[in-house]
C-alpha cells in the first residue's frame, strides 16, 4: 500500500515536471491514469490550464502590442462650402454641431483658418498637394494632376511610406480622370458633383451624407487593427447646394424640424447699400454670386429658409462624424488616430448681396478647422489658436504626423510645428481666384493678414482695402482714405512679393 502511494506521488511529480516541457503529451498521460490518482490528475490539469492560459494571454497581449502601428492612423474630414462661423465651437449659438465641438474640445481649434483659393477644384488640389494654385496649375474642373505631381500628394507619399490609403465622397478634381488605382479603398462617384440622393445596391434611396457615413464604417471595419496604419480622406458634399434647377439645400428628412422655430439674425452687410457700393463691373446681374443671391436671398423668407437648410446639412455631417468617432472607440483604435477637420472653402449667405464663394470676403475664404485625437500633446488639448492656418498646410501636417519627409515642392507648413517654442508665426498669405473671369466671376488676388486685407480685381485694376480687426464685416473700403495710405503701400508691395513666391 505504501509502495502504491509512493508510486502515485512519484508519477504526479514526474508529470508535473514534464508538463512544463510537453503540455499536450502530459495531459494525454494523465488521462490514462486510473483510480486513486484522479484527484492528482484533476489538480495537475487545472494547474496546467491556469499556467498555459496565463502564458497564452500574455503572448496574445504582446502580439497585439506588436501588431499595433507605431505611426498614427490619420483621418482627414472635409466639408464643402462650410464657412468659418457655421460651427458651435466658433461661437455660433444656433447651429447644432455637438460632435465637431467635442473634437475641438479634445484638440486644437484654429480660429483663423483660410483657403488660398475659394472654389472646390482649386482648393482640393491645394489640400492634396500643399501648393498654391499658381504652382499646381489646377484652375478648372477639367484639369488633373500629372503623374509626377500626383506622386507628391500626401496620399501617394503616405502609401509609399507603408500606409493604407482610402478616399470617400466627392473628389472634385477632373471627374473623368480620377486616381482611383492609387488608393487601397475608393468610394467616389465619377461625376463633378455627386447627387444628394442616390439609390444604393438594395434599391433604397439614401442621402449622400448617410452614404458617406456607411462607406466610412466599411473602410474602418476593413482596415482597423491591421499592422499597417491607414490614412482615410473623407469628403462630404454637404453643405454644398444641389445642381438642380433651381438649386436647393436637400437635407436629411430627420432634421426637418431642426431650427424650425429659430430666427436667423440678419448680417449687417445684407443691407442693399453694400451691394450698391460695388463698382459697375462687379455690380452686374451677370455676376454669378448675385444670380444665386436672387434664388436664395432676395426675400427675408428665402433667407431664413436657406440658412436653416444650410445648417441642417452641417448638422447631418456632424452626426456622421459622431458615428465615426464612436466606431473608432469600438474598434479600439481611437487612442492612435488623428482627426483633421476642415472646410474646402467658405460661403456667403447673403452678405454683401452675394451667395457663394470665390471673392475675398471673410465669409468666402475663412473656414472651420480642427486637429484632434489622443496623439495630440496633452498641453495642446483644448487650445484655441489665433494662428493663421491654410488649406495648403494640411498636406505637410499630415506628413509630419506620419513621420514622412515633406517634399520641397510643398508650400504649406506643418501646423503642429507652429506650437513649438520659438516658432515663427505666419503673418499673412496670398489669395488668388482667377477661375472664369468677368463678368461672371471677376478675377481677384490679394493679401490677407490678421489686421488688414488687400484685394485687387486684376482685370479692372480695382482695389479694396479693409481693416478687418476694426471692421470685421468689411463695410468700409479704405482705398480712398488718406489715413490708410501708409499701410496700403505696404500691402501693395507685399502683394507683389507673395504673388511671385506663390509660383
Amino acid at each position: 500500500m505504501r509502495i502504491r502511494k509512493f508510486f502515485s506521488k512519484g508519477v504526479f511529480i514526474v508529470l508535473l515536471v514534464l508538463s512544463s516541457l510537453a503540455g499536450f503529451s502530459q495531459r494525454m498521460e494523465i488521462r490514462k491514469l486510473q483510480g486513486p490518482n484522479l484527484i492528482f490528475q484533476l489538480g495537475n490539469r487545472h494547474l496546467w490550464d491556469a499556467l498555459t492560459s496565463r502564458t497564452q494571454n500574455k503572448q496574445n497581449k504582446n502580439n497585439r502590442e506588436k501588431s499595433k502601428p507605431t505611426r498614427p492612423n490619420i483621418i482627414f474630414v472635409l466639408t464643402d462650402d462650410h464657412r468659418w462661423d457655421a460651427l458651435g465651437a466658433m461661437g455660433n449659438k444656433i447651429i447644432r454641431t455637438p460632435n465637431l465641438d467635442a473634437l475641438a474640445d479634445r484638440g486644437i481649434l484654429f480660429k483663423n483658418a483660410y483657403v488660398t483659393t475659394s472654389i472646390c477644384c482649386v482648393s482640393r488640389a491645394s489640400l492634396l498637394s500643399g501648393q498654391y494654385m499658381s504652382r499646381h496649375k489646377i484652375n478648372d474642373f477639367s484639369t488633373c494632376f500629372s503623374k509626377k505631381a500626383l506622386d507628391k500628394t500626401y496620399p501617394a507619399l503616405l502609401k509609399k511610406a507603408g500606409y493604407k490609403i482610402g478616399f470617400i465622397g466627392k473628389f472634385g478634381i477632373d471627374s473623368n480622370r480620377q486616381p482611383d488605382s492609387l488608393f487601397d479603398y475608393w468610394a467616389c462617384a465619377r461625376v463633378e458633383q455627386p447627387p444628394y440622393l442616390v439609390v444604393n445596391k438594395s434599391g433604397q434611396t439614401i442621402h449622400n451624407t448617410d452614404s458617406v457615413g456607411k462607406d466610412i464604417k466599411q473602410f474602418l471595419y476593413q482596415f482597423a487593427g491591421q499592422q499597417e496604419p491607414f490614412c482615410l480622406s473623407v469628403s462630404f458634399k454637404a453643405p454644398h447646394e444641389s445642381e438642380s434647377d433651381p438649386p436647393t439645400f436637400p437635407y436629411q428628412e430627420r432634421f426637418a424640424s431642426l431650427y424650425q422655430n429659430t430666427n436667423i439674425p440678419k448680417p449687417v452687410t445684407t443691407d442693399p447699400k453694400y451691394w450698391n457700393s460695388f463698382p459697375e463691373f462687379f455690380r452686374s446681374d451677370k455676376n454669378i454670386g448675385r444670380q444665386r443671391w436672387k434664388t436664395f436671398f432676395s426675400t427675408e423668407e428665402k433667407r431664413q429658409e436657406t440658412v436653416k437648410n444650410y445648417y441642417r446639412l452641417i448638422t447631418g455631417v456632424d452626426e456622421a462624424v459622431g458615428d465615426m468617432v464612436a466606431l473608432l472607440k469600438q474598434l479600439q483604435i481611437d487612442r492612435n488616430t488623428i482627426i483633421i477637420f476642415m472646410g474646402d472653402n467658405g460661403f456667403s449667405l447673403g452678405e454683401h448681396g452675394l451667395e457663394g464663394k470665390w471673392f475675398g470676403f471673410e465669409e468666402s475664404i475663412r473656414v472651420p478647422m480642427i486637429i484632434s485625437g489622443a496623439p495630440i500633446p496633452r498641453k495642446l488639448v483644448g487650445r484655441k489658436t489665433d494662428n493663421i492656418a491654410l488649406n495648403i498646410d494640411v498636406a505637410p501636417t499630415i506628413l509630419s504626423f506620419a513621420g514622412v519627409a515633406t517634399p520641397a515642392t510643398i508650400q504649406g507648413k506643418d501646423l503642429m510645428a507652429s506650437f513649438k517654442s520659438g516658432a515663427a508665426e505666419r503673418q499673412d498669405f496670398f489669395y488668388e481666384h482667377t477661375f472664369w473671369g468677368s463678368p461672371g466671376l471677376p478675377k481677384v488676388e490679394g493679401v490677407v493678414s490678421k489686421k488688414f486685407k488687400y484685394m485687387k480685381y486684376i482685370e479692372h485694376n480695382y482695389e479694396e482695402f479693409y481693416n478687418t480687426k476694426r471692421d470685421p464685416n468689411e463695410t468700409s473700403n479704405l482705398i480712398d482714405q488718406k489715413s490708410g495710405s501708409t499701410e496700403l503701400d505696404k500691402f501693395r508691395k507685399r502683394y507683389a512679393v507673395l504673388k511671385r513666391a506663390a509660383r
